[in-house]
């Protein structure tokens, strides 16, 4: 056996005590699916073959890859010879990712073939310092096959972010993937990787308007797969979940799919997400337990003919990344699934809170209970408790917390003062436990499970040559939860009109950070330091204060 002591370690202990199961199957039905024998052996085969490619222990592995057995084999090749996986939204265009290759240092750069268009420009710029690049083919042929289209043409948009041409390897002398997983043995490489090393750097973004590195540990996802065990009713070898909820997230990478390889169970694995193409799926695979973010949800729950499917498997429907709307829950529970909201973040790894089945209806507008390994806490501006039911700011403790942001030494320090993890979270808990957010310290917008802040977008938008100044904020969305709203001065004379600024803003950012209102304004509100203010601008517009609401 391994000396591994990292999450790598899961995949060989599985393949020997469930070596038959069926770990990964691909959704697509492009690729064979996995036992947890085939899983450690090609994770293995992968891990050498990037030690033969100079990839050592605290080197950075960016990923660009859509969900699919690659991104879980590329995830635990990396922990099994202590390499740190950097895994990038796929709907970042090429300026945002070349950020984050940039300041994670990335020597080596896995993008699939229908992300080439973004990879590439990523690559020619400056800072970036990638000297392999490894190419995998999601496709089963060329886009002119009318046999064989490609996964991506029955799913979600991915905001244009992908190549309308896939790539191949041969074009600038990448390392195609197949190739070079077959070219190692499947020998385990034996590596002592302690618990403590660094296995991910999760970006998220900052009020500063540049993503930050959050350094998750092979004992902080150790202590998150505990965590989500302990979720009632707890998962096993026995269940199956599919994975369409984006791996380049937390919530996706974290809620179940690490977790299930811990417990040895299957993960049916999709590289986008269509509702009816994904029940139907719950339906065929028998999927017991399953995670979605709030707007997936929804879109679930109008599918026509809902009944018609046979989710008679369904023990778990688990909802996080934002608030679940109150009608969405019910519609679930009037259909006999019985359903959950959970709370996590990037730095804990996710999980923090869950608002059980029980309570989910009678708690609307909790995040729930923190779990059993975690600790929280609310707290005043100087770190003393507050009394049930008054608003202080959510501090965290637990073995699945974070250990700080790569590179940003003062931010961490900011975020541990105390020795708890500041969320940045205002909140209050009540007589029995379940907590209540009721704003946020930092005005994220939280739109379809996506992170989006303020600054980031602003700071694109006052570049526009006729925006003199500009305030974002975020604004309640029947569908996604919130939507991006900027209000906009314009130079004296202009002319813009909302098109011409969201299409700047759509050449320059993912889409889903980019404003889908403008208001023109002749002044910002401000208030007597020159501070805008952002909870008149939501008040006057949606009739709310807080940047989140549940």
């Amino acid at each position: 056996m391994s000396l591994d002591r990292g999450i790598g370690s899961w995949v060989t202990k599985q393949a020997f005590l469930n070596g038959d199961r069926i770990a990964l199957v691909d959704g697509t039905g492009v690729r064979s699916s996995q036992t947890y024998t085939d899983f450690d052996n090609r994770t293995n085969q992968l891990a050498r073959a990037l030690v033969e490619l100079g990839v050592r222990r605290g080197d950075r592995v960016a990923m660009l890859l859509l969900n699919s057995i690659t991104f879980m084999e590329a995830t635990f090749a990396c922990a099994k010879l202590g390499a740190i996986m950097v895994p990038i939204n796929v709907r970042l265009k090429g300026p945002e990712i070349a950020y984050i290759l940039a300041d994670s240092g990335a020597d080596v750069f896995f993008y699939h073939d229908l992300l080439a268009a973004e990879a590439r420009v990523a690559l020619q710029e400056d800072g970036v310092r990638v000297r392999h690049c490894i190419l995998d083919q999601i496709t089963v042929s060329s886009p002119s096959s009318s046999s064989s289209p490609s996964p991506l043409s029955s799913g979600q948009s991915l905001d244009q972010t992908t190549s309308q041409v896939p790539a191949t390897a041969d074009e600038y002398n990448d390392i195609n993937y197949e190739s070079l997983l077959s070219s190692a043995p499947s020998q385990p490489l034996g590596m002592d990787v302690d618990p403590r090393d660094i296995h991910a750097i999760m970006y998220t973004s900052g009020t500063t308007g540049r993503p930050k590195g959050a350094m998750l540990t092979h004992a902080n996802a150790i202590a998150n797969a505990r965590n989500v065990v302990l979720i009632p009713p707890s998962i096993s070898c026995a269940d199956t979940t599919i994975t369409v909820a984006p791996m380049f997230h937390i919530g996706g990478l974290g809620v179940h799919s690490l977790p299930f390889v811990y417990v040895g169970g299957k993960n049916v694995i999709f590289p986008t997400f269509e509702p009816q193409k994904f029940i139907q799926a719950m339906a065929d695979h028998k999927a017991t337990v399953q995670f979605l973010v709030p707007a997936m949800w929804a879109a679930v729950s109008r599918v026509p003919n809902f009944d018609s499917y046979d989710l008679s498997s369904l023990r778990l429907a688990l909802s996080g990344g934002a608030p679940t709307p109150l009608p969405v829950i019910e519609f679930f529970q009037s259909h006999g699934v019985p359903f959950q909201e959970g709370f996590g973040m990037t730095e804990t790894a996710p999980t923090v809170a869950v608002l059980d089945a029980e309570h989910v209806v009678s708690k609307a507008g909790s995040i729930g209970r923190p779990l059993m390994h975690v600790e929280a806490r609310i707290v005043d501006e100087n770190d003393r408790n507050v009394p049930v039911g008054a608003v202080g700011e959510l501090a965290l403790r637990g073995e699945n917390i974070f250990v700080g942001y790569w590179m940003m030494p003062e931010a961490t320090e900011e975020a541990f003062k105390g020795g708890w993890f500041h969320t940045g979270d205002l909140g209050r808990v009540d007589e029995e436990g379940f907590i209540t957010l009721v704003d946020r310290l930092k005005d994220m917008i939280i739109t379809g499970g996506e992170n989006v802040y303020p600054v980031e977008v602003e700071q694109v938008l006052v570049r526009h040559p006729d925006v003199m100044e500009a305030a974002v904020f975020g604004v309640p969305d029947e569908r996604w939860g919130e939507t991006v709203v900027a209000a906009v001065v314009l130079e004296q004379g202009s002319k813009a009109s909302t098109e011409d600024i969201i299409g700047y803003c759509r050449e320059r950012m993912a889409h889903f950070k980019c404003p889908t209102q403008i208001v023109f304004m002749d002044e910002l509100p401000r208030n007597a330091t020159g501070k805008v203010l952002k909870t008149s601008l939501r008040r006057q517009y949606s009739g709310i204060e807080q940047a989140v609401t549940r």
